[in-house]
């Protein structure tokens, strides 16, 4: 999906899960609130009940409301931000890094039995929201639901919500598809964990915020309704939901991790409440966050960075760029199924100054496929240089040095890994034109936008993606493989395929073996750049704006969690 950016889960007698629906959700991050709209979440109203604190408030402006609030049943940032403070995960990501460290489990597990085999000791004396205890019973539980398809608890997470997607997406699918095989409760705070075959990033998918442990308890007593009135172990509680407008919590005392030092993820939570205000306008949001109303806010674009940073009281922080932004060519369609072409399109384009134009501060020029924060990222693979030259001599080479005709797609909305996609598109037109290829410019609606270039419509696009799971697989395999480069919702809207490098991108994702996966993933990223089948843009930083009051925000990867926040003097 485009927060993880789409997927299709097919099985027997399962449900299929499209491209089209996963990135209609993830869209409702930062700008796609067009696209789902309020109304998406079940209608106006207020969930739950209080205030939950007053004074000591950290009110946070986003550009979009939540869509679920059941971690299992989300993909989008908005819902994500929220679930991150409610939930807890077995494991999870150290902060400001892509380490592992234990969250509801003490350990972080070595794979048994070639990979095959995890076991996790848990965490004794924790409890859910609503005082229900959390042991191997619950986690069980969490994990049936999540993949048997004939659990009566296997539904929820609202008209909008993500239908299970997540899990079918990072293990294989349900039921019997699910390459998750069995999850034993051994003894109360013991659970064993076996796979069908090894996965590389098995440990890495298991942090994902998705996996948050929900309170067995709240989702038998209305698992209908749990997405409105979620229940978790984190350290901060559900109060109330007001659809389009806010969604409040209040600090949970009991919190298990309120006595870890920092880098393990824990201290706090110290404000007694957070304030999620949904605030659309960019403008407008940005000027709550200079007034006063707001103590912190996202979504910011890079003309917004200088007036935040020159603001009395402000500053900014940034998120880690876990992101790539992208334009792919369509390999299915003359002449991209040249190299000679792609490699042409490279070289005309000068990336460093759409780099510097468009992302300023909040962004790097990439090279690969995926982030430098990603292990294994091959650091000998440097982005092609701006040589028109070279581009028109290939393309003589290639019998088109008169040039040719073409279109580039572009998205109708920003998004955190690209702000702002038609000028970029734009950017890459004149660059094009100076070697004789005219691109014509197109757009779609969101939803239309990726159904088209998921069947192949385009050209050209330019298109992003963000992984949640820090692992390469997220990225070469999903965005570059043949296995994705399908007919209808295509996830790599590249047409690429390569079988040298499925082979290689298959062995390492059925690996638990970090040097055997470093190499595999080292040579995948070679051939890529080789055969250039898209052209890498950026990685993208997004920006948070915040007042000098607030201290203790830890960037982190997979998500910021609030509970090491404090306020000098109070809220706003």
């Amino acid at each position: 999906m485009d927060n993880y950016q789409a997927a299709q889960v097919t099985g027997q007698g399962k449900r299929e899960v499209s491209r089209r629906d996963f990135l209609k959700l993830s869209g409702a991050g930062f700008a796609g609130a067009a696209l789902l709209g309020v109304a998406g979440c079940g209608g106006g109203g207020t969930i739950g009940g209080g205030q939950g604190g007053a004074g000591n408030t950290f009110v946070y402006g986003r550009g979009a409301d939540s869509v679920t609030l059941d971690p299992i049943h989300s993909t989008d940032s908005e819902s994500s931000k929220v679930c991150l403070q409610i939930f807890d995960t077995l494991i999870t990501f150290k902060p400001g890094s892509v380490d592992l460290i234990p969250a509801l489990a003490t350990n972080v597990p070595q794979p048994e039995q070639n990979g095959l085999v995890y076991t996790f000791e848990l965490r004794e004396g924790v409890t859910f929201h609503d005082g229900a205890p959390f042991n191997a019973e619950a986690v069980v539980f969490n994990f049936d639901r999540w993949k048997d398809t004939k659990s009566p608890y296997h539904k929820g997470g609202g008209a909008q919500g993500a239908d299970f997607s997540r899990y079918g997406v990072e293990f294989g699918g349900f039921d019997d598809d699910s390459n998750i095989e069995s999850v034993e409760a051994t003894d109360e705070y013991t659970v064993r964990l076996t796979l069908k075959q090894p996965q590389g990033a098995f440990l890495n998918d298991i942090a994902i915020y998705t996996f948050g442990m929900a309170s067995p308890k709240a989702i038998k007593e209305d698992v209908e309704g749990f997405w409105q009135k979620p229940v978790g172990t984190g350290p901060f509680k559900f109060v109330s939901w007001s659809r389009g407008s806010e969604i409040r919590l209040e600090k949970y005392g009991n919190w298990w991790g309120k006595d870890l030092p920092e880098d393990q993820g824990g201290r706090g939570p110290f404000v007694d409440a957070m304030v999620f205000k949904s605030i659309p306008d960019n403008t407008s949001r940005v000027a709550a966050l200079s007034g006063g109303e707001l103590s912190g806010a996202d979504g910011l674009t890079p003309d917004d960075v200088p007036t935040v940073k020159q603001g009395q009281g402000l500053g900014v922080e940034y998120q880690p760029p876990l992101n790539i932004g992208y334009m792919a060519m369509n390999l299915r369609k003359k002449p991209f199924d040249d190299v000679r072409v792609r490699r042409a399109v490279a070289l005309a384009i000068n990336m460093p100054a759409i780099v510097e134009s468009f992302f300023g501060e909040t962004g790097e020029l990439a090279s690969n496929p995926m982030p430098p924060l990603v292990p294994y990222f091959n650091k000998n693979v440097e982005p092609y240089p701006h040589d028109p030259d070279e581009a028109g001599r290939l393309l003589e080479e290639a019998g088109l040095g008169d040039g040719f005709d073409t279109t580039l797609w572009y998205m109708p909305i920003p998004r955190p890994y690209m702000p702002d996609a038609k000028g970029v598109a734009q950017a890459m037109q004149q660059d094009l034109e100076e070697v004789g290829i005219k691109a014509k410019l197109v757009t779609r609606e969101w939803g239309a936008y990726i159904e088209e270039t998921g069947s192949g419509a385009h050209d050209m696009c330019i298109l992003g993606w963000s992984g949640a799971n820090a692992d390469p697989d997220t990225f070469l395999n999903i965005l570059l493989s043949s296995d994705y480069a399908t007919d209808q919702n295509a996830l790599n809207v590249s047409y690429y395929e390569n079988s040298r490098l499925d082979d290689l991108m298959n062995t390492a994702l059925r690996s638990a073996d970090d040097a055997e996966r470093r190499g595999l993933y080292m040579e995948a990223q070679e051939i890529i750049h080789q055969d250039v089948p898209m052209v890498s843009i950026a990685y993208a930083k997004p920006p948070v704006g915040l007042q000098n009051s607030v201290e203790g925000f830890v960037p982190t990867v997979g998500g910021e969690r609030f509970n090491t926040i404090e306020l000098a003097g109070g809220g706003v």
